[in-house]
């Protein structure tokens, strides 16, 4: 059984790769599932939901932990801890604020795992092509998530201006675009500190994140002279120190 898990998790067959693409499915629909239950009152079917995505969560984590070369390194890693608070969360939703949107570091690791990437680059002639840009793109989409989650968490509870993930998302974008209309700002200590943390920092990482993805596209080919390994698709020689690159291509970088 153990060894049957290694291959679902890490192999390289037909089963391996639906598994991963299941996985990735199940955790970017979690992720959609958390954003609507707070713009829904929490009946019983959200605590239904609750308990089966933590249960399928558990299983998860227990199968990777079982195997684990590293059982203790293994548990140390942050988005294995993020997993944790995100189940004991699902658990018990009614006497813990539900950190759940964590889950979206599992989707940036499932993204960037070398097997995910192997597998799109192969089955996916637009994703090897734009690959750069899609990472950013899935970058600056967590980033967002992440924030607006925490303003959400933080603030849902005591202030009458975000009663949902909608407003929360709404002040985060105003303030990350440098937009700030006014009309919803963050109360207590807490709100005070958090928005001069995203106001900071944020807007700095914002604006980072968001010229990755318009600035001209680069293919990587290291030049045998110099070793600068971004270049233009249509380069015939490198900008650096003039030797010829051979960059292979299509015909077709339009």
């Amino acid at each position: 059984m153990r060894s049957k898990l290694f291959r679902l998790y890490n192999g390289a067959d037909t089963t391996a790769r639906a598994f991963r693409y299941g996985l990735l499915t199940f955790d970017i629909g979690t992720i959609a599932f958390f954003i609507v239950s707070s713009l829904v009152p929490h009946t019983a079917w959200f605590f239904i939901a609750d308990y089966s995505i933590a249960a399928v969560l558990s299983v998860d984590f227990f199968a990777r932990l079982w195997i684990s070369q590293r059982k203790s390194r293994y548990l140390m890693q942050p988005v294995v801890i993020a997993d944790i608070v995100v189940i004991l969360t699902l658990l018990a939703p009614a006497f813990l604020e539900n950190f759940a949107f964590l889950r979206v570091i599992r989707v940036l690791r499932l993204l960037r795992s070398y097997h995910v990437l192997k597998e799109l680059r192969e089955t996916s002639r637009f994703f090897k092509r734009n690959e750069e840009v899609i990472q950013s793109a899935i970058n600056l989409t967590v980033f967002i998530f992440f924030v607006t989650a925490l303003v959400y968490v933080l603030q849902v509870r005591i202030n009458p201006q975000i009663s949902n993930y909608i407003d929360a998302l709404y002040f985060t974008v105003t303030t990350l675009t440098t937009t700030g209309f006014g009309d919803i700002t963050l109360e207590g200590s807490t709100g005070r500190l958090l928005a001069v943390m995203i106001m900071v920092f944020g807007v700095a990482l914002f604006l980072r994140l968001v010229q990755t993805i318009f600035r001209p596209q680069k293919v990587h080919q290291e030049c045998a002279e110099c070793g600068l390994k971004r270049h233009d698709p249509d380069a015939v020689h490198c900008k650096h120190c003039g030797a010829v690159v051979n960059i292979e291509t299509d015909g077709d970088w339009n």
